[in-house]
Order: structure tokens, then sequence, then C-alpha cells
């Protein structure tokens, strides 16, 4: 069972202030996703109106054609895990695994075990005693065995060692593959999981800037360099995100649709076209000023 999300000119306030402005979009079920923005871009506001933990101020939000909110039906379709966790502190590993058997029907007991030997949490320690890393393999533990039809992971993998958060990004895979479901990852380690988002959100200052196939968004994105009046010459008119010069040697990052003439063109003229990962162009995309003051 896969469920699709619709987003129609959300917004959110606190008070005068609002975090989630206008945002429009469509997620079709059954497709990992890529949530990325700055710390207080509203990522984790926009993820807790599709968890039903808060109610949106303006606009409308539907997963499945339902509206989540105080929707008993839908909150067992929707598994929001954090990086904060929002456990019972005095919850052992056992009880919060049997909370959360009790939370979401798809609940598979067998992968959960699995999972619990595999980064070896003890079942008896309560939460208040685990170590970070240990809260959030708890937390990616529940994730991944709710199974439920849309699974959102807020930076809820952060406090793990490097090789246990690839252990996570390897089960979430494999896991996706056999047991298809929408997935959000909200992350800040862009190049460990860029190669999983098959589409990727930017929220930026509350506004979306980007929704697009992630390889859309890499083929637009080129490191142009050679001498510098050829490289202002193939970029004017064009988006550039940011320049470097060494001398007479220029190098820039231009960001738009690209053909194959244009492409030729650059080369004929002693260019050299590169790729651009996924984080510096969302780094470029969201650079404020003083960035690098």
């Amino acid at each position: 069972m896969t469920l699709g999300i619709e987003v129609n000119k959300l917004q959110l306030r606190y008070g005068s202030f609002t975090a989630l402005h206008d945002l429009t979009f469509k997620l079709d079920g059954g497709k990992i996703y890529g949530l990325l923005g700055r710390n207080g871009s509203g990522k984790t506001s926009l993820l807790s109106i599709l968890a039903s933990f808060r109610l949106q101020s303006a606009g409308s939000v539907s997963i499945g054609g339902e509206a989540p909110f105080e929707n008993a039906k839908m909150m067992e379709q929707v598994c929001f895990i954090q990086e904060s966790g929002h456990m019972n502190e005095g919850f052992s590993v056992r009880d919060a695994l049997s909370l959360a058997a009790s939370c979401w029907p798809n609940w598979d007991d067998a992968y959960a075990a699995k999972l619990v030997k595999m980064y070896d949490l003890p079942l008896k320690k309560r939460a208040v005693a685990l170590s970070r890393g240990m809260k959030s393999a708890l937390g990616v533990t529940i994730g991944l065995a709710s199974r439920a039809p849309v699974t959102i992971f807020d930076e809820s993998y952060l406090g793990m060692d490097a090789p246990s958060r690839y252990t996570f990004y390897e089960q979430l895979l494999n896991d996706y593959m056999e047991h298809p479901r929408t997935v959000i990852l909200s992350t800040h380690l862009i190049e460990e999981v860029a190669s999983l988002f098959e589409e990727v959100l930017i929220i930026d200052k509350g506004r979306l800037i980007v929704h697009e196939e992630t390889e859309s968004i890499r083929t637009k994105g080129r490191a142009v360099t050679g001498p510098a009046e050829a490289v202002d010459r193939f970029a004017q008119g064009k988006t550039v995100f940011g320049e470097q010069k060494l001398g007479r040697t220029k190098s820039v990052t231009v960001f738009g649709e690209l053909d194959d003439a244009a492409c030729e063109r650059a080369i004929s003229e002693g260019l050299e076209l590169g790729p651009v990962s996924l984080q510096d162009l969302f780094v470029h995309m969201t650079k404020r000023k003083g960035d690098e003051q």
C-alpha cells in the first residue's frame, strides 16, 4: 500500500511569524523523497503537519485523499521519526517497541527483532539511559519496522556513527524495494543519502524553491572552467551561483538547461564542463548574505 500526498497553499504561522508560505506540491506514492533546507527553513514544521502533529494556519493537506489532522485512521498510516525521538524516557527499549507495534497495523515484529540485533539495542535499558546513537538506532528501527505507507525520517539518524548510518541507508533501500511506501528523508547529510532520492524538495525561509527529480536537478548544474573571457561569454544570461578566479582561469557554477549545442560550443572554446553535486547545488541555492564573511 502506498499513499500520495497533496499540499495546496499551505501556511503555518506562529503568532506574527510565518514559518511556511503558500507551499504547493504533490508527492506520488511509492517514492523516496529528499527534503532539504537550512536550519530554521521550515522542514520540521512541514513534516509535523504531514504527520498530524500540528494543524496548518491556512491551506490544505491530504494524504491518500484525506486530511490527516485528528484523523485516527490516517495516523495509523503515517510514521514520523524525529532526531529528538519524542519517546517516553522512562520506557525501556522493549516497551518502546511494544508501543510502536500497537500503533502501526503493518508493524513487522520479525524485522524489528532483526534490527535490534543488528544495532545491538539493549531491550531492558530505559530510553533515558541510552546514548544519543542508541536513541537514533531505536528511532530508525521503529520507523523501518512500522512499514507505514508514509514513513518520515526527520534527521532521525544524526546521532549514529557512520557505519550505523550506512547500515540504515542499506536497510531502508532494501526494505523499500520489498515493501514499497512513500518515504520522506529530511537531512543535512546530503552527500551520504543523495543516491536514495528519487525526487528532491528544497525549502528556504519557509518557501518551496525546488521540487524536481534528483537526476534532473543534477544535470542542470555544471561547473564551467577555462579562460575567464570565454567563461564569462558562456555564462552570460545564465543563472550563476558562484565563481572562483585564479589568474586568467575562471570557474563558475551555472544552473539551467544546457542543450548539446551549448555543450559543444563550450568545448570548442576550450572550456571544461564538470558535474556539480546535489549538496553543492543546495549550498548555492540557499546561500545568504554574510555566509562567506
